[in-house]
């Protein structure tokens, strides 16, 4: 399983998950950076990527497209990195076995 970290999320999140021993990689980081959220799902669909987002589009995008990749819909609001890692520190292993069992969304709230 490979992260896919969209542009609202920070690139510092890429090295917070790799630390715990996952594959991740950050839209910039593939040239994505400026591309439309199809481009990006398509992109994420290609690769069996986890889309890693706090852009309600990809929610919609998997209610209409059921083979799509899993998203990881990130709810919080405005927050400092250390309280997002925390956040994804305390959710991780729920989140992964969420993945695992086959949910297409997982919500981080």
């Amino acid at each position: 399983m490979i992260f896919l970290i969209d542009n609202q999320l920070p690139i510092g999140l890429v090295e917070h998950l790799r630390g715990h021993g996952l594959d991740a990689v950050h839209v910039s980081q593939c040239a994505l950076e400026k591309s439309s959220d199809i481009e990006i799902w398509e992109y994420a669909r290609t690769n069996d990527y986890v889309i890693v987002t706090k852009d309600e589009d990809f929610f919609h995008l998997s209610g209409c497209d059921k083979n799509g990749p899993p998203v990881v819909w990130v709810r919080l609001g405005n927050c400092r990195n250390s309280v997002l890692f925390s956040v994804f520190d305390t959710l991780l292993v729920r989140l992964l076995q969420a993945i695992e069992d086959g949910s297409k969304v997982v919500e981080i709230r």
